[in-house]
């Protein structure tokens, strides 16, 4: 019995329920570091492990790398500086400085971050048009050596007992697998890491917590971006209030990022709430009620709010973006008290800044501030307890949903993707274990590479020579 993909499915049964079927799946390729999720963190970590000299591949689900960045159109990188402190350095900078070398970006700015809610506070930001940061992600995995596969579905991990030894991907040439002895879960939603049975945090978990909501970003052109910008913030939280008293606003936010030339706004205003982002059916439901939350949301603009009567719709996201779904359980749990307190870890590999970022579950507020400084984040929060040869980076890693508020911005992410780039190469070229990586050995490349993954550094690196892109 064929299954489409020139697999074979031999003695198959099909009941009313259930389809059983033996797959015989090509081995197409064999490598030493396999990134699962081409978005922030694993673009770094892709490009950190080939930099480390492990022969690398790249698997990305859309058609594009880059991620929330570019797919969902979040137009800015936040979690570079803590206050005035740069705490994400290394391969994370230079990829800022290779967008604005591209003319996609201006550099780093001052941002009013949710200017209308209740809470705003200053960051320093890097707005960037998310274009131009798909062919310098391109450029930059193709000059590092990295192989790539695009719009290429993950299936599962390769497995023996406990060791995940590769991937499963199907694709428009159809099922295969990819083997190597250490895979990288950068998929944001830990799904190889969840179908290798690894344990997952369980405070999302068969309804016993409440998601952030998810957003669908989208972009209008011919905005007279200076004259928003030059409202009284009162004024702004006031047209929002009423916006989200009428119902024509989903969340007290009127923000917007624009691109080098300020006639355009990027704007992340909707907000779509109780779907599951991990069933197809309810994340399907996210991407036509995020579409129509825009169409009312530009129609609110035009009318209420001054810079944007002429405006047109210029494209909306690719697919929704989603702020929580699954988190591991790892060797360590990353805490708020650890990022409040600024515990410091032997093990850290990755410096995160904040702000710490929590999207009311049911509401229309948000809480939001600034740590009081960088915050350290240890090398086992990237470990899973019981599985061997994966690693897991960005969003998924282990920590509590008040720590991930903190720690799941993409400067962050991709100072975690550095690192585990790093531990990947280093558990392959070296056999060591995944699972008891050398700390020392990993911060010695990191240090190679620029990272700065403790507090110090970081602080005394920016009263030194303030880095700006």
């Amino acid at each position: 019995m064929e299954d489409g993909h020139g697999a074979t499915a031999s003695g198959s049964e099909v009941s009313p329920t259930l389809l059983e079927e033996r797959l015989h799946t090509p081995v197409a390729g064999r490598y030493e570091v396999i990134v699962a999720g081409g978005g922030a963190s694993g673009l770094v970590a892709a490009v950190a492990a080939a930099r480390a000299g492990a022969r690398t591949l790249l698997v990305e689900q859309q058609g594009c790398l880059g991620g929330t960045a570019t797919a969902s159109y979040v137009a800015q990188y936040i979690g570079f500086f803590n206050h005035d402190v740069q705490a994400v350095w290394g391969l994370p900078l230079e990829l800022t400085r290779r967008i604005v070398q591209a003319g996609g970006s201006e550099g780093f700015a001052r941002y009013i971050l949710a200017e209308a809610s209740a809470s705003p506070i200053e960051i320093r930001n890097f707005p960037f048009n998310p274009e131009v940061v798909k062919w310098v992600a391109d450029d930059w995995a193709a000059e590092t050596g990295v192989e790539v596969l695009l719009r290429s579905s993950v299936v599962g991990p390769v497995m023996r007992e406990r060791r995940v030894e590769g991937l499963v991907v199907e694709d428009i040439g159809g099922r295969r697998a990819y083997l190597a002895p250490v895979v990288v879960d950068a998929t944001g939603d830990a799904a190889v890491a969840a179908k290798a049975g690894v344990e997952m945090q369980a405070d999302l978990e068969g309804g016993r917590g409440m998601r952030q909501p998810h957003s669908l970003v989208f972009r209008l052109s011919n905005v007279d971006v200076a004259r928003f910008r030059a409202i009284p913030r009162e004024r702004k939280r006031a047209i929002a209030l009423e916006g989200v008293r009428r119902g024509e606003l989903y969340w007290e936010s009127l923000s917007f990022m624009s691109t080098p030339g300020g006639t355009d706004a990027i704007c992340l205003m909707s907000r779509i709430r109780g779907l599951d982002p991990l069933d197809p059916v309810q994340a399907s439901e996210a991407e036509r009620a995020g579409r129509r939350q825009v169409r009312g949301i530009v129609e609110f603009l035009r009318r209420e709010v001054p810079g944007f009567e002429k405006a047109l719709i210029a494209g909306i996201a690719a697919r929704v973006g989603v702020r929580e779904s699954r988190r591991i359980r790892g060797q360590y749990v990353l805490t708020q008290e650890d990022i409040l307190g600024q515990v410091a870890f032997e093990d850290s590999v990755a410096l995160g800044s904040g702000p710490m970022d929590i999207h009311d579950p049911g509401g229309t507020g948000i809480q939001l501030f600034m740590p009081p400084a960088p915050f350290e984040i240890p090398m086992r929060c990237l470990v899973p307890r019981d599985v061997e040869g994966l690693l897991v980076t960005g969003r998924s890693i282990s920590a509590t949903q008040e720590a991930n508020g903190g720690a799941r911005h993409m400067a962050t992410a991709m100072a975690l993707g550095q690192a585990a780039g790093a531990m990947a190469a280093l558990a392959a070229r070296g056999a060591n274990s995944t699972r008891s990586i050398p700390a020392g050995a990993v911060q010695a490349l990191l240090r190679r590479e620029g990272a700065a993954y403790k507090v110090g550094d970081a602080v005394t690196r920016s009263a030194a020579a303030p880095a700006t892109a």
